[in-house]
């Protein structure tokens, strides 16, 4: 009888796999994002310049405050060990380039009190804000078409995403970034 069950069991892990997988490679719903290398010319950053979400206090704030800056901006948890370990270097950014017209933002895909909590705990540099579902719809209009977190976008002065990175980034690799885009 055990055996049955158990049997059940993995024959359902294995069709949920392979759904999951046919889904993912063939009929996923961003899939002209999967192949696109460096060209972030079809990303769009209307929906978030139009956008408004609360910062970690619930005070809600309007994201075109941002236009004509280089926005470094984080999407984030606090339940994401990656996402927490690349905040004090995310912090150390913000100070050293806000005088340059550039600004980090945090995105919280989460719960505004736990926010409110982690921000307490662990202040940083940069403005933090915090919507569960719009902020994962509007990290997904900037081109996070797998859902993962940390997922940090670059958009230049113009508007224009100008690069994104899956998974955790480092301060070198974004002072890097920004330079060039300074450089212009």
């Amino acid at each position: 009888m055990l055996k049955k069950i158990l049997l059940n069991i993995g024959y359902l892990a294995i069709m949920l796999s392979l759904g999951f997988a046919i889904y993912y490679y063939f009929l996923s719903p961003n899939a002209a994002l999967k192949n696109l290398k460096t060209d972030y010319s079809t990303l769009s950053t209307q929906e978030f310049f139009a956008a408004k979400l609360p910062n970690e206090h619930g005070v809600s704030q309007s994201l075109s405050q941002y236009k004509g800056k280089i926005i470094v901006l984080n999407f984030w948890a606090t339940w994401c060990p990656p996402c927490r370990e690349e905040m004090p270097e995310l912090s150390e950014l913000h100070t050293e380039y806000k005088n340059k017209n550039v600004v980090v933002l945090g995105v919280a895909i989460d719960e505004l009190s736990l926010v409110k909590e982690f921000s307490e705990a662990t202040p940083v540099s940069y403005p933090l804000l915090a919507d569960e579902n719009e902020g994962m719809a509007l990290a997904s209009h900037l081109g996070n078409d797998k859902g993962v977190l940390p997922y940090t976008v670059i958009i230049n002065i113009d508007g224009t995403v100008a690069n994104a990175y899956f998974g955790r980034i480092n301060k070198s690799l974004l002072a890097s970034s920004l330079d060039k885009l300074l450089a212009h």
